[in-house]
């Protein structure tokens, strides 16, 4: 084609049709939905799986840190509390600070004294911590452990120590005079209890296990509300304490130890698993 002199081509204009688009649009929207389906199952597997490891990771600093401590508890110091309804259910024992064999003490039939020596194996007796010879449990006053009770004269403390020729002198804090002799001449020492509740959340199944410290010492074991504020150690628990309890303690006999049996079971995304761990209190008086 010319024009004023000039040649020109007409150009045939291309695009998409209807039915083009539409079958694009459906062709995206199958891979979309594809696509955002397997992001939301692995993100899905990927939650579930980080709460089955939070829940894991706990249970087992728990029952590592209640192991360590049930293990290493002055004898006889161990007790459990659970409540009529079920709401909570404790078990409270007296971490060893440090042991020793003693060499003097005033123990009755001797008179009272304010010092005592003890043999130097490179342990620390920190002042104010207590100083505890042949601890009992005593079925015959109601079950009241000698640890717990002052008057039973097993446990008195320490205001001060030294150190001088393989042996540690000892000061207490007032003129003491221990009940009975040890058979094997131990001496432990300790500061407070500390005490493990499974306690049951207001209106719900799930229990939650806390660690109470530092509230001192009761002659009748102390229920939570009375201990002050618990570390929160391990959650989604669901035992039903009243028929299935978290703790059961096995006393000490002629033949053996006092053995304490942990058995929470905890649940998550569904699924349960169930702890029978048993621990041994290896310390004699």
């Amino acid at each position: 084609m010319k024009q004023n002199g000039k040649r020109y081509s007409k150009m045939k204009q291309a695009g998409f049709t209807l039915v083009e688009m539409v079958t694009v649009i459906i062709i995206l929207g199958i891979l979309v939905v594809g696509v955002s389906s397997f992001v939301i199952f692995g993100t899905r597997i990927f939650v579930e799986s980080s709460s089955i490891d939070q829940v894991l990771g706990q249970s087992r600093f728990a029952m590592e840190r209640m192991t360590r401590d049930i293990r290493n508890s002055v004898p006889n110091s161990v007790r459990i509390r659970t409540a009529n309804l079920g709401i909570f259910q404790c078990i409270e024992l007296l971490p060893i600070e440090a042991s020793s064999s003693y060499l003097d003490l005033p123990i009755y039939p001797d008179t009272s004294s304010t010092t005592g020596t003890i043999v130097d194996n490179n342990i620390n007796v920190a002042s104010g911590v207590f100083a505890i010879v042949y601890p009992l449990a005593n079925e015959s006053i109601g079950g009241v452990n000698d640890i717990y009770q002052a008057s039973r004269n097993k446990r008195f403390e320490v205001q001060s120590s030294s150190s001088a020729a393989d042996k540690i002198t000892l000061t207490f804090a007032s003129s003491v005079q221990f009940a009975e002799e040890s058979p094997i001449k131990r001496i432990y020492f300790a500061n407070e209890p500390v005490s493990y509740c499974f306690e049951s959340a207001i209106n719900s199944s799930i229990v939650n296990l806390y660690r109470y410290a530092n509230y001192g010492y009761f002659i009748s074991q102390p229920v939570p509300s009375s201990m002050g504020t618990g570390v929160l150690m391990a959650e989604n628990i669901t035992n039903n304490l009243l028929v299935e309890p978290a703790i059961k303690v096995t006393e000490q006999n002629l033949m053996t130890n006092a053995i304490v049996h942990l058995e929470p079971r905890f649940s998550v995304n569904g699924e349960t698993f169930k702890y029978q761990h048993q621990v041994q209190v290896t310390n004699v008086p």
